[in-house]
């Protein structure tokens, strides 16, 4: 996927590609996604949808490619030092107005492998809407958030 993602940005057909895991479930759950995951994952990304006003296939994926632009521009300073950092960064590029492009990656879950737990499952998963509210306010003009300045 790293080739495909650089190739992607250094054309600028858009300045973020994603790695989606989510391209069926059983593909999903055959790479080891437990199901509580692949449920919360899709409920979430629907929502965050709804309230993004955007069409991701999946919001949680830790594949990412991002470009420069992107990088020099959004206030990623003011964000979690948690596993909700990806997900304000992923909420402050769609606010920015970035192109986000969506490649097929496998989902790959083993033993060894680097994995939020279900209590912090819970917690991301709290966070994760409130940052979908906060966008959803300030894209109405309701809120003002530091994250989006």
């Amino acid at each position: 996927m790293i080739p495909v993602a650089v190739d992607i940005l250094r054309l600028g057909i858009c300045d973020v590609v994603l790695g989606s895991r989510i391209r069926t479930r059983s593909e999903a759950i055959q790479g080891g996604m437990p199901l509580y995951k692949y449920i919360a994952n899709r409920i979430l990304t629907y929502i965050q949808n709804l309230l993004l006003n955007a069409k991701l296939s999946e919001y949680h994926t830790g594949y990412r490619a991002y470009s420069k632009e992107v990088l020099t521009n959004i206030n990623y300073n003011t964000n979690s030092d948690d596993f909700l950092f990806d997900n304000q960064v992923l909420s402050q590029i769609i606010y920015a107005g970035y192109e986000i492009a969506e490649v097929s990656c496998p989902a790959k879950y083993f033993k060894e492998g680097s994995s939020i737990n279900f209590g912090r499952s819970i917690t991301y998963g709290l966070g994760v809407l409130k940052v979908s509210v906060m966008h959803f306010l300030q894209r109405m003009g309701v809120g003002k958030f530091r994250i989006y300045e």
